[in-house]
């Protein structure tokens, strides 16, 4: 077995014979997929472990300052490939494989998608902790070890039916168990007060329940750099493991009662949360994290620079990812209060110098809030530090503002019966970021306008990025070979500003052709997945139209599908029109429990149904919609796509990172001005984007005035009045009421919620519009081959290099470390 930071050629065939010997009892002749994957991994891993032992050696010895990012989620991806990837092995790995009669392809197929994310959040965690090595800063992503993800999507006639995700089924070959740091967490019980020795008090509790949180450490390995970071999730187990005289007494379900209550709190990401019980375990579940994580970070504190607790902020931050690990504010109070008996006033001014908050949404709806009744039955002695919190932050409203009890009520932390998680962020931290620069203002002047005029020297924004290792090195080799042939040599995978110097190439005829044939492969490719995977053929010569991303209806799969639908019956009309075939993809999971989001995806796929069996369309247009999105799926449907569909109601989606992966990968964007899709035309023009629909400030005023009436867009334009009709009329289902709710929706408002809440009619016919737009340009290759390249070439700035870079500088301030 290897022993080093690299790896011969050799060195990886006996570490892999070897592994399945001593793992499985097996020959490479003998082992399933899986089994050799996990013996490929476990000597990729041989190869990381030393540098690992030396990053946290030198953290130790230079008690250098350290970062924990908290997270509910981090969508990882796959670790195989691109810790190949990073540590410079794909020739020394694909060679050897190729000896061993092992198809490297598919022993990375063979690898799960680790279920510990969802969305955008999760991968922009992932994102971050991958530049945080690449760039040398000392950092530790914390969360939960899920045993499985939100869950596996499947379709059943057209229908999302949600099965478990059980990702650990073969094994965790990345993982190392650190039971020594295991850590006691406490719900429940009774606040008591305890005498110190020297007569003041602390508290405490007693009957409470508890369990054992347990760390699993992931490395997390810089690009060509010696640095190895640690993801560290937790995973639960019970204090005590069995109640064996309970059970001897016939109290079956009291014996075990620990070890549920461990199961539940690390199963399942994201459980459904309609019902009490759901919410109980989301809370429990956050605290589970966040406490386990403070106290082993507080205790190395203390190991390195003993109990200068006034120095913490020094040598140690806290960045909450959204509003999730918010309770890290209240569990550092505890630990400093309860554990070493500091002042309130002392360590409230360390709380605040130590965490910072990274907002993720827009609407108010979405920032997370917890019933007091739950919050203090689940967490009593945090939700008596969180009271205090929030009685001396209204003491100060009454001091800056006077006796003004609505605002008092809007802004404070406890209000209405609830606990105001980002408002608790806001107050307990010394900064607070957007993540995109319109995002940024839209908190500053609307939804979190009253705390700007209090704290403006703590709002910031920093415009989230992507990794460049991942996201065009790894899923994208034909186009990251192109580049790096063209500008001479790869450091731009570390520096993707360098991406600007394929400027003057983008009139360039051969480079043209060189571009777009390597996008040409690359959807030949994709069509070979889709015919061998789900058994359908696709045209890679047809414009590749992909919109994938968490179903949400702010995010408008709906206006997508209802220009489909409008396409449909215009072809209908006209069978012999012009029209450039294209294929429509979408791909993207439903919250269990939302069941407009689910009815969406019985309607994409309804539609799809329909379009891809009409004779008459001749292949001009095509409706896919993928299941089970994910970062493996998304690594090929990225590299393949023409057009990416950004086209969420202007003002709330925060950033996006899609957005910035098919920017990337040489993808035109048609989107509304959104999000990072304003910077993006900052960087690339308008004429290498189609941009259409309202701005955020339109949004705003309409929803203000209240003056909007679908109904008028019904009666005046044919084409939305069809598109609606093709609802209810039969068309897509003999059940002429089974798409009424989103019919009705679209122009009566349902469940009290307003007409056309997200602007989809309303913004239909500059969407129309833009859509001929690219259907025209597409017509031009060379116009087209320009726009993708430009696209690729103004990508730089959205590298999460970047964005880490700005987060040490201005809120960490943090300088990176080498590791010799």
């Amino acid at each position: 077995m290897a022993k080093k930071a690299t790896l011969t050629k050799s060195q990886v065939k006996e570490g892999v014979i070897e592994n399945l010997r001593t793992a499985y009892r097996k020959t490479i002749a003998t082992a399933s997929n899986a089994q050799i994957y996990n013996a490929v991994a476990m000597t990729i891993k041989d190869a990381v472990l030393d540098n690992w032992i030396t990053t946290y050696d030198h953290y130790e010895k230079a008690k250098v300052k350290t970062v924990y990012y908290l997270s509910m989620e981090f969508l990882m991806g796959r670790f195989m490939g691109n810790a190949i990837l990073n540590l410079a092995l794909e020739e020394t790995v694909q060679e050897a494989l190729d000896e061993l009669g092992i198809d490297v392809n598919l022993a990375e197929e063979s690898e799960p998608d680790p279920g510990l994310g969802n969305g955008g959040l999760g991968r922009l965690a992932a994102c971050f902790l991958d530049s945080l090595s690449t760039m040398g800063y000392p950092a530790y992503g914390c969360g939960i070890r899920y045993h499985y993800g939100i869950f596996e999507q499947h379709i059943e006639n057209g229908y999302q039916v949600e099965k478990p995700d059980n990702w650990l089924q073969h094994g965790d070959p990345w993982s190392v168990r650190r039971e020594e740091f295991a850590r006691e967490i406490k719900f429940g019980g009774r606040v008591i007060s305890v005498k110190n020795d020297d007569g003041t008090y602390h508290f405490d509790l007693e009957d409470y329940h508890s369990v054992m949180a347990v760390p699993y450490d992931y490395p997390v390995v810089g690009y060509k750099t010696k640095t190895v970071n640690t993801l560290r999730l937790w995973d639960a187990e019970p204090v005590n493991r069995f109640d064996l005289q309970s059970f001897n007494q016939g109290q079956y379900e009291r014996a075990t009662q620990e070890q549920n209550l461990a199961r539940n709190l690390s199963s399942v990401l994201y459980p459904a949360d309609d019902h009490v019980s759901g919410k109980e375990l989301r809370l429990r579940q956050q605290y589970f994290f966040i406490s386990a994580t403070i106290q082993r970070a507080i205790e190395q504190f203390e190991g390195r620079h003993g109990r200068c607790f006034d120095k913490l902020s020094d040598y140690m931050q806290f960045q909450l990812n959204d509003t999730h690990p918010t309770l890290a504010v209240a569990e550092l109070m505890r630990v400093l209060l309860d554990v070493y008996y500091l002042e309130w006033d002392d360590a409230w001014e360390i709380t605040r110098a130590t965490c910072a908050y990274t907002n993720h949404t827009i609407m108010s709806e979405a920032l997370e809030k917890w019933p007091v009744e739950i919050f203090s039955r689940l967490l009593p002695r945090i939700y008596m530090i969180v009271e205090e919190i929030n009685r001396r932050f209204c003491v100060n409203l009454v001091e800056w503002y006077g006796n003004d009890p609505e605002r008092i009520r809007k802004m404070a932390i406890c209000a209405d019966g609830q606990v105001r998680m980002a408002h608790l962020a806001i107050v307990g931290g010394h900064s607070v970021n957007g993540v995109a620069a319109i995002h940024t203002e839209i908190l500053k002047d609307i939804e979190l306008r009253d705390f700007y005029e209090i704290y403006p020297e703590k709002f910031n924004s920093k415009t989230n990025g992507i990794t460049p290792r991942r996201w065009i090195a790894k899923c994208n080799p034909g186009l990251s070979k192109l580049v790096t042939k063209t500008l001479g040599k790869d450091d731009w995978i570390s520096d993707l500003g360098q991406l600007a110097k394929l400027k003057p190439h983008a009139d360039d005829a051969g480079f043209q052709e060189s571009f777009m044939k390597v996008k040409h492969d690359n959807k030949v490719a994709l069509s070979n997945y889709f015919r061998s995977e789900y058994g359908i053929g696709v045209d890679p010569d047809s414009i590749f139209d992909i919109q994938v991303k968490r179903l949400h209806e702010y995010k408008r799969q709906l206006l997508c599908i209802f220009h489909v639908i409008d396409m449909y019956n215009t072809i209908k009309t006209n069978p012999g029109m012009d029209v450039r075939p294209r294929t429509y993809m979408f791909s993207a999971k439903a919250a269990a429990s939302y069941h407009r989001a689910k009815l969406i995806i019985k309607l994409i796929n309804a539609v799809a149904e329909v379009v891809n069996n009409d004779p008459t369309i001749d292949g001009r247009l095509k409706v896919l919609f993928l299941p089970n999105y994910r970062v493996s799926l998304a690594e090929k449907l990225v590299p393949a796509a023409d057009v990416s569909e950004q086209i969420s109601t202007a003002g709330k989606e925060a950033s996006g990172t899609g957005n910035m992966k098919f920017m990337l990968n040489g993808a035109v964007t048609i989107g509304t001005l959104d999000g990072a899709n304003v910077e993006m035309l900052e960087e690339v023009g308008d004429e290498n984007m189609f941009i259409f629909g309202m701005t955020a400030e339109q949004v705003h005023s309409l929803t203000v005035s209240g003056n909007y009436s679908p109904w008028n867009l019904y009666n005046m334009d044919f084409n939305i009045r069809n598109v609606l009709t093709t609802l209810i009329n039969g068309t897509l289902d003999r059940n002429h009421d089974l798409f009424r709710e989103l019919y009705d929706a679209m122009l009566n408002g349902y469940n009290g919620a307003r007409p056309d809440e997200y602007y989809v009619l309303q913004d239909f016919a500059a969407y129309k519009k833009a859509q001929e737009a690219v259907d025209a340009a597409y017509k031009d290759p060379k116009r087209w081959a320009k726009m993708a390249i430009m696209n690729t070439a103004c990508a730089g700035k959205f590298s999460s290099d970047r964005t880490i870079k700005e987060y040490a500088d201005e809120i960490w301030k943090m300088k990176p470390v080498k590791i010799k």
